[in-house]
């Protein structure tokens, strides 16, 4: 009954408080990047796959600029990105606007993080189950490791999730996630600078 009705009931309930709650800083923050980013918006959006794979766009603040050399290339990630905007990857604020992704049924407040269109031939059929249930803000593995884990280990919790979705695991990963982002902990400073957050997943083994 829960993974079925209440979850969704309760992640749109919890992120509409929460996007009236923090409406302010939301407002505050949208303002302060559209500056920092030198006009090239405070949103950064991006085809990311949910449920059974259906490809919906992610919504996350925008944290550089689209800054270009002589030959049009864009810079990279670490000459583009603001100072502003390391505050934000630093903080996860940059995540917050993803709440109205719950909103729309697209993302869970929990469930496993949706990862890149490109990875999805990639999967073994194990771990394509992740994409039984709907991404998540943060999931298992993010308590369990978040970028100093391996993607087989990285897949094997968000399998595990898939297979024990529940009020209590959900209710434990929000106290996890709250706990880790008050005192920072787990936060990849190379991506905080403008690094990856880890190698990307060239495919099951």
């Amino acid at each position: 009954m829960y993974k079925h009705f209440f979850k969704r009931l309760l992640g749109f309930t919890l992120s509409l408080l929460a996007l009236i709650c923090l409406s302010p800083l939301l407002l505050v923050v949208t303002v302060w990047l559209h500056f920092a980013n030198k006009g090239a918006g405070a949103f950064f959006f991006q085809d990311r796959p949910g449920k059974d794979a259906k490809i919906f766009k992610v919504i996350k603040f925008k944290t550089m600029t689209d800054e270009r050399d002589a030959n049009g290339n864009l810079l990279p990630d670490s000459e583009r990105l603001t100072k502003v905007g390391r505050f934000i990857r630093s903080t996860s604020i940059d995540e917050l606007p993803q709440l109205i992704n719950v909103l729309k049924g697209d993302m869970a407040l929990i469930g496993p993080r949706p990862l890149l269109p490109k990875y999805l031939p990639l999967y073994s059929k194990e771990q394509a189950r992740r994409h039984e249930v709907l991404p998540g803000i943060s999931g298992w593995a993010q308590c369990h490791g978040r970028n100093g884990i391996t993607w087989t280990e990285k897949f094997k919790l968000d399998v595990w999730y898939v297979d024990h979705v529940s009020f209590m695991t959900d209710l434990r990963v929000i106290l996890i996630t709250l706990k880790k982002v008050f005192f920072r902990d787990g936060i990849n400073q190379e991506t905080a600078k403008g690094g990856h957050l880890m190698e990307p997943f060239n495919g099951h083994n």
